[in-house]
């Protein structure tokens, strides 16, 4: 077995700024389809992994990421932390999704369950978040992380508390 050969990883970002800003004057759902469309700027730890946002409806969002060779870990396939970012941002951002204006997020827990090993070679990645409930405090989604075959690769739940707007 040869693996990838050696390569260069660089990556720039925009001023986050404006997008922590809209908060104050969008819902999460009208935060995450601007920067689908490009509208505001994508958060930089989306930049540094190369998340892609091609879907965002109340409740769900999808990230979609390429299997790389600079995401390998030392036996040869992408380090569960990538796959655990990945799984991450697309739950915690579908609760997003479902909060007013100036309400906010954090994670409390994620629980991430790895079926299938992912390889350099694997093509695009695709998270989809969906939301299972939404409370006054806190909220909880999951999370499917699947193959361009659609074969799941790995699974998430998380619980998130809710940070209500700042008065």
């Amino acid at each position: 077995m040869t693996g990838p050969s050696a390569g260069t990883r660089t990556f720039s970002w925009q001023d986050p700024t404006p997008t922590w800003q809209a908060g104050a004057t969008m819902s999460g759902l009208e935060i995450w389809q601007a920067i689908a469309a490009g509208a505001l700027p994508a958060p930089p730890i989306g930049e540094l992994m190369g998340f892609r946002i091609p879907e965002v409806e109340a409740g769900r969002v999808v990230f979609a990421a390429d299997a790389a060779p600079w995401l390998l870990n030392p036996i040869g396939t992408i380090h569960g932390g990538a796959i655990a970012t990945l799984l991450d941002s697309c739950v915690g951002c579908a609760i997003h999704t479902l909060l007013p204006l100036g309400a906010g997020y954090t994670t409390l827990e994620l629980k991430v369950n790895f079926i299938r090993g992912v390889t350099a070679d694997g093509g695009e990645l695709r998270a989809e978040g969906k939301v299972i409930h939404v409370g006054g405090t806190v909220a909880v989604a999951e999370g499917r992380l699947t193959d361009p075959a659609g074969r799941l690769l790995a699974h998430a739940t998380t619980t998130c508390l809710i940070l209500k707007p700042r008065e």
